[in-house]
């Protein structure tokens, strides 16, 4: 294969964007617009899968001696990009209907494909420096799509969010300096590249890695740099939203995991207060999250801090460092991705049809719009974990991994706090269903009237509502390929 063929995924989406910029009747056609993103979407889609099969690492150029800007495709990245893609695609059909009553749809779109370039980039980095790189990229192309709208909230949701992420890119960006002097290299490498000066240096070496976690976890809505989520996707366009809450978030994810298990190695970390913390303030979060969830009733902003919680459970798969923690942890990256662009885009045909935004006002929802609902239904059903939806798996071995680690109280208290998590999901999510199916005696039958959407945005809802209940009912193939995964870090 072609090495090239690992850099045209990455760059196609931004040199289309550029091209849409470039023709100015074409921008003017809206029909001709969204049919070019969505092939453009489409065909970065086809081009990443083929790109999978490559395992070259393709140099482009060299910052400094022995730091380069580089990409190679490992099993870790085909899961990431995969993913990433294919909620763009569904995101970009989705949108097409979406954006009919939002402003500037140019400036949306062109962002919209820049940001999937930074994503690419991120999961294809053969190293730290090049993953740190599109990771700032990925800040600044995001930002956008947050202040979107332009109105007073959205710019102080936009500040917020690049007061965070630039805060917590610093905290990492201070755990790149001083790892180089404890690293044989920045290339990821299963197991770790740490020399013998880190073991004479261990209690800086823990200091700088315990940053680098906090500060990636600020992109994941880990405690305490998550406030950036409540507030940023309440105003954004609701198939942003899906896309940050389901895939930017991940890459918070992704790159807390090469920190730990293929820059720093488990081995270094496992027992230590840094893995102790990190547990701590995941469990914390999951908690937290669900609480503030329960609590909210904008049904946007309930969505986001479900978010917060839901991928602090991977987080605390990672910081278990075992093989079935971690193996729970990645499955719930692929379920939350899935169940969270459905409830998003939920969320979105719900108030694009009847501008509802708020909890109380969704009483009977369900019988105006029964197939957006069941979609809802669930992907709720999936993420409290109900089987044989796909969370119930990702939560199993979740718990299983944290009995079977030695994690003190944690491994006990763990599962616990998940099984409270679970329960509180159940009471912000499928409360929602039950008031929208079965409104009471005093709802206005006779005003009933259908809002359902077209099909533009039923398929997208339709395929990963379908998702999410046909992986957890056929886990075998995702599974063997996580473990994969799995086996090569243990």
């Amino acid at each position: 294969m072609n090495e090239s063929m690992i850099l045209i995924p990455v760059l196609l989406p931004i040199v289309a964007a550029l091209v849409m910029l470039a023709i100015k009747p074409f921008r003017k056609n809206r029909n001709g617009l969204n049919l070019y993103v969505i092939g453009v979407t489409t065909l970065v889609t086809a081009l990443t899968v083929f790109a999978c099969f490559s395992s070259e690492r393709v140099k482009v150029f060299e910052i400094f001696s022995g730091i380069d800007i580089a990409f190679k495709i490992d099993d870790l990245s085909r899961l990431f990009a995969v993913l990433t893609v294919a909620m763009w695609l569904s995101s970009s059909i989705f949108q097409k209907e979406y954006l009919k009553h939002e402003k500037d749809e140019v400036r949306y779109h062109f962002f919209f494909l820049c940001s999937l370039s930074a994503l690419l980039g991120i999961c294809f980095s053969s190293n730290l420096i090049t993953m740190y790189l599109f990771y700032e990229m990925m800040t600044l192309m995001t930002f956008p799509l947050v202040i979107h709208s332009l109105s007073k909230e959205s710019i102080v949701a936009a500040m917020k969010y690049i007061f965070y992420s630039m805060g917590g890119a610093f905290l990492a960006l201070v755990g790149v300096f001083y790892l180089n002097r404890f690293v044989d290299s920045y290339e990821f490498v299963a197991g770790g590249q740490l020399n013998a000066a880190a073991a004479d240096s261990k209690s800086l070496v823990l200091f700088v890695v315990f940053c680098m976690i906090i500060g990636f976890g600020s992109k994941a809505g880990m405690f305490p740099l998550h406030g950036w989520l409540p507030v940023a996707h309440p105003v954004a366009p609701a198939p942003a939203s899906a896309l940050m809450s389901g895939n930017v978030t991940k890459m918070g994810v992704l790159a807390v995991i090469r920190v730990i298990y293929y820059v720093v190695g488990v081995n270094f970390l496992t027992g230590t207060w840094v893995q102790y913390a990190f547990l701590s303030i995941a469990l914390l979060t999951v908690v937290m999250g669900s609480m503030m969830a329960y609590k909210e009733q904008i049904l946007k902003k309930r969505l986001a801090y479900s978010s917060i919680s839901q991928v602090s459970y991977v987080l605390f798969g990672v910081a278990l460092m075992n093989p079935i923690g971690l193996l729970g942890g990645l499955m719930h990256v692929v379920y939350h991705s899935i169940v969270k662009n459905t409830l998003f885009m939920s969320a979105g045909a719900i108030i694009y049809k009847t501008g509802k935004t708020k909890v109380k006002e969704l009483l009977g929802i369900g019988k105006e719009m029964p197939i957006v609902m069941w979609c809802y239904t669930i992907a709720s059903l999936t993420l409290i974990g109900i089987p044989p939806t796909s969370a119930f798996l990702s939560k199993w071995y979740l718990a299983e991994g944290a009995l079977n680690s030695s994690t003190g109280v944690i491994r006990y208290l763990g599962p616990v706090l998940l099984i409270v998590s679970a329960l509180l999901t159940a009471g912000y999510l499928f409360t929602i269903t039950v008031n929208g199916f079965f409104p009471g005696k005093d709802y206005d039958y006779k005003a009933l009237e259908k809002r359902e959407p077209n099909a533009l945005m039923t398929v997208p809802l339709l395929t990963l509502a379908t998702a999410a209940l046909l992986f957890g009912m056929f886990p075998t193939a995702l599974m063997d390929f996580l473990k994969q995964i799995t086996t090569t870090l243990f």
